[in-house]
């Protein structure tokens, strides 16, 4: 049995909240400006070793401005020359956009900084399928990560998956 509380989340009969609850939290956070862009100053202090291979920041280049624009992301998916992240704001993202008008990108990751790639959005079946893998992989996290992403994309059905890739030389 689940009951509202004071301030409208839900919890179980044992006082704790629910998965959906969460979801809606971490939502909130994702769209608080000030939480997503602190990793990037974790980053460009030199400490992304720090996220454990698990995040990449990612510098893109703003399709209007020009000017070189940065996210940290989730890692969903490594190869030996690929990386893979979800986009959680769906297809609205405007880093998203940045790389559809230009995919050239940097990245850092770990103890690498500003090693050049090339970014590719995955057709949505190739996105399914990195999504599926990791589900089974990560279950739990895929769980919350899901909920909150479809709190922030109002059910968007497609999730975008981004690969990078070393440059083409």
């Amino acid at each position: 049995m689940t009951e509202k509380t004071t301030d409208g989340a839900r919890s179980d009969a044992t006082g704790s909240e629910t998965p959906a609850t969460i979801d809606q939290w971490a939502a909130r956070l994702l769209q608080t400006r000030w939480i997503v862009r602190a990793p990037i100053l974790i980053f460009r202090a030199g400490l992304g070793w720090l996220f454990g291979g698990r995040f990449v920041m990612v510098e893109h280049i703003g399709r209007k401005s020009g000017e070189p624009r940065y996210v940290v992301l989730e890692v969903i998916e490594r190869e030996t020359n690929a990386l893979r992240v979800a986009s959680g704001h769906g297809s609205r993202a405007q880093w998203l956009k940045n790389l559809h008008a230009n995919p050239a990108a940097r990245l850092w990751v770990g103890r690498s900084k500003g090693v050049p790639a090339t970014s590719r959005i995955l057709p949505e079946a190739d996105a399914a399928a990195v999504l599926a893998r990791y589900a089974r992989v990560h279950p739990d996290a895929w769980e919350h990560l899901k909920g909150a992403m479809d709190e922030l994309n109002g059910g968007e059905v497609a999730i975008p998956v981004v690969e990078f890739t070393p440059p083409v030389r």
